[in-house]
């Protein structure tokens, strides 16, 4: 009887330990941004498409679908809608997740990297 509550309650801390990593440093992910990001997108208040589209509201958000962007055809069939793991998934690997992507971006290996580049997004996603 105290081996499955046992088991519970590891499992309940791996999972709790897991979300804390997985979260994130917003502040981190700000600065990071900025370098890599920043040249191509924008974010925040006064966000505006320009080289590329403006990243507001991108989680949860059918991809090619950015108001006044012009998209490649690549991504607005690609049918993709940018949840947190598909995001993720993107910055590491842009063409493999949609094949045809006119971002000329290599992508981050970094996991703690993407998780702080994420953190900064979902923490700018109201505004």
């Amino acid at each position: 009887m105290k081996y499955p509550a046992l088991l519970i309650l590891s499992l309940c801390a791996a999972l709790l330990s897991h979300g804390a990593i997985a979260a994130g440093d917003a502040e981190a992910g700000g600065r990071l941004f900025t370098k890599t990001c920043g040249g191509c997108h924008s974010i925040g208040e006064n966000a505006r498409n320009g080289f590329g589209p403006q990243l507001n509201g991108v989680i949860g958000r059918l991809a090619g679908t950015s108001e006044g962007y012009q998209y490649s055809d690549a991504m607005k069939n690609s049918g993709v809608v940018w949840t947190r793991e598909k995001l993720a998934a993107y910055i590491e690997a842009p063409k493999k997740v949609v094949s045809g992507t006119r971002m000329i971006f290599w992508g981050i290996s970094d996991q703690e990297k993407i998780d702080n580049l994420l953190a900064y997004i979902e923490s700018v996603q109201g505004q």
